[in-house]
Parts: structure tokens; sequence; C-alpha cells
């Protein structure tokens, strides 16, 4: 029991440690991507290729004047950031880095929490983490920072609707809430993203959303909100709230990679496993073995984060309107509309014994979709045409 527990706190630290590093370096990282795509150089001063960048911003976050207004709610002032860190950095506890370590005859998995409702946990955990801007934009007293408030709130609640309608779909095919038994489902290349491509397009764009991440960083708008929730805040208060934003897009990353992209998963992975077992024995090839899988892992977590920052850096930010009409017009009647094709499908396949049948209705219902979104933008936009000339 002690060493489980011993295991067990290892693997949290490591988890947690894991988290704050990739977060910490997302932020060079995202400057650097910035840079190749508006053809300049980036960060390349503090150390090697600039890789002390992060270190000298967190210096200059921690000796910066601390400013708290004088006719804020100190209290909730503070709580404010430390909420959205604090969710933040839980969110990735029930997400399974790699399948089970073994040390000595036992099998240690590689998840922070190995509960059955990771699903619910990482959705009550999102839920929560829109109190941190909205506790912060209100304590500030300052109508900007109320305004990024009450945008995130709305935001976050819209797209959470569309975003858990969209993971029904997965839950139907897998019959659990379990992170872990998802991830083992799709063993091989028998990824959901195959099963899934609409709930994943409906799944991502809520994540850029919840993340508040450019085109949806409506709350912090500087254009027009000067910074939104956080414009009051400065040193590590401000730092806190940047910084849970890239923990956020790791963790979003993390959990795209887990529902739809097989988590630890690669195809030939039996062929490695033979291979690493019989050259190193069976205890250090499984080893070996589940190391290989977290690396892969990462590797899909990492181009997520590449793919948050890329359109950034691509697309223009949306106009509030737009921004709710794609939410509660857009995407929701979109993942009911996935959710009924997905029963469909799975209901004929149990019928006719035959998995086929399955691709040939959701394909066929999303290709249909594809063809009256056409026809519905392009009657539209003739409608408009027709009102202009009148």
């Amino acid at each position: 029991m002690e060493l489980a527990l011993i295991i067990k706190i290892i693997v949290i630290v490591v988890i947690f440690s894991i988290t704050l590093l990739i977060a910490t370096y997302s932020t060079y990282a995202e400057r650097k991507v910035a840079a190749w795509i508006q053809d300049r150089s980036g960060p390349n001063r503090a150390g090697p290729f600039g890789l002390l960048q992060p270190i000298a911003d967190a210096g200059k976050m921690f000796f910066k004047e601390e400013f708290i207004p004088a006719h804020s709610n100190k209290w909730l002032f503070i709580a404010g950031p430390a909420l959205a860190m604090l969710t933040a950095l839980m969110s990735s506890a029930v997400i399974p880095f790699g399948k089970s370590i073994m040390v000595g005859e036992n099998y240690y998995p590689l998840v922070g929490i190995d509960v059955n409702i990771g699903v619910l946990y990482i959705f009550g955990l999102v839920s929560l983490g829109v109190y941190g801007i909205m506790v912060g934009g209100w304590a500030s007293n300052n109508k900007f920072s109320l305004l990024g408030a009450l945008r995130a709130a709305s935001q976050n609640i819209s797209y959470e609707l569309a975003m858990g309608l969209s993971m029904v779909a997965v839950l139907m095919m897998y019959g659990t809430l379990s992170l872990t038994e998802i991830t083992l489902k799709q063993t091989g290349f028998n990824w959901t993203i195959i099963y899934q491509p609409l709930g994943f397009i409906i799944f991502l764009v809520c994540a850029f959303a919840e993340c508040n991440r450019t085109p949806f960083d409506l709350p912090e708008c500087e254009t027009e909100l000067v910074g939104g929730y956080h414009t009051e805040y400065s040193s590590m208060k401000l730092g806190f709230y940047l910084f849970s934003e890239y923990i956020n897009m790791f963790v979003s990353s993390a959990l795209m990679a887990t529902l739809y992209f097989g988590g630890y998963n690669y195809p030939g992975w039996h062929y490695v496993y033979s291979i690493v077992t019989e050259h190193f024995g069976h205890a250090t090839g499984h080893n070996v073995y589940v190391l290989i899988g977290t690396s892969v892992f990462f590797a899909k977590i990492l181009f997520g984060i590449f793919f948050f920052m890329w359109v950034r850096w691509t697309l223009p930010r949306f106009r509030y309107d737009q921004l709710m009409d794609l939410g509660w017009k857009g995407l929701i009647p979109t993942a009911i509309f996935n959710i009924v094709l997905t029963g469909s499908a799975i209901l004929a396949q149990d019928y006719f014994q035959f998995k086929g049948i399955y691709f040939a209705i959701y394909y066929g219902g999303v290709f249909l979709l594809i063809i009256g979104g056409i026809l519905w933008s392009f009657l539209n936009y003739k409608k408009k045409i027709v009102l202009v000339k009148a």
C-alpha cells in the first residue's frame, strides 16, 4: 500500500510539473509561431535561441508593482486569478497519459485520478473556470472589466452546451464516462475521429471559445475593452490569468487527443510491443512500450497546441453577435443533429450486424448537412443582395 501511494504521488507530481512546463514554454512557442507566420525573428535574446524568455517573463511579473484598485473588493480581486489557476490545474488530473507502468509484479496507471466519471469531472471544472473570470471582472469595479466578465460568462455558457452535446455522441459509441476506457477502446488506429468527424469539429470550435482564444477572445478584446476582465490586474495576478489560458489550452489539446485521436494509442503498437519485450525483457520492455505511447500522446498534444497558435495568428476576431449566432444557431443545432445521426447509425449497425452501415449512414448524413449548409448560405446571400438593391 505504501509503494502504491508513493508511486501515485510521483505520478501526480510529474503530471503537474509537465503541465506547468508545457504551459510555460507555450508562451515562448506562441511568439515563435507568430514570428514564423509574420516573417520575423521572435524571442532571441534571453538565453540560446531565446529559450530563457519565459523565465525572464516570470521574473518580470514577480517584481512588477502590485496594484489593487481602491474601490475594488480586495478579497474577491485576489480570489479571481487564484480560482482561474486552480480550476485550470485540476483539469488534467483524470487524463490518462499512458498505460499502466510495471513495478515489480504490480501495474500502476499513468493518471492522477483514475475515476469512472472522468468526462463529468472535466465538465464540472470547465463550468467552474468561468467563475475566476467573473469574480475578477466584477471585483475590479471597472466597467471594461465587468463587460469582459459578462462576455466571458455568456460565451462559456453558450459553448459549453454545444461541447457537451458533441461529447454525447462519443459517450453513445463507447457507453462509458471513463477517459481511460474510452482510450482503451481506440486501440491501434481505431480512433474516434474516423467515426465522429462532425462531433470533433464542433468540439474543436467550442474548445477555442472555452479557452478564450482568438477568434473567440471577446472577453479580453483590447480594441473594445482595453483588456477586458483583467484590465485592472498587474504583477502575478495578471500572470495567473494569462498562464491559466495556456494551461487550459494544454488540457483542451490533451482531451481532444484522448477523445478523438486515440490518446496514447498508435498504429503498429503490437509490433512495437513484441520488439521491445523481446529485446529488453517483459517488465522493462513493457515500461519502454508505455513510455513510447506516452511520447506519442504528448506529440498529439503539442500538435494541438500548435494548431491553437496557428489559428490565432491566421483568423480575425468575430463580432460578438456573430459569436452568439454561431453558438446558438449553428453549433447547438448541428450537435443535436450529430446525436440523432450517430444514434441512427448505431441502431442500424446493431440491427444489420454490419459495421459498414454505420459509415454509410453517418457520412451520408454529414454530406447532406454540408449540401444543406451551402444551399442555405447561397439563398441567404441572394436575399441580402436583393435587400441591398432595394
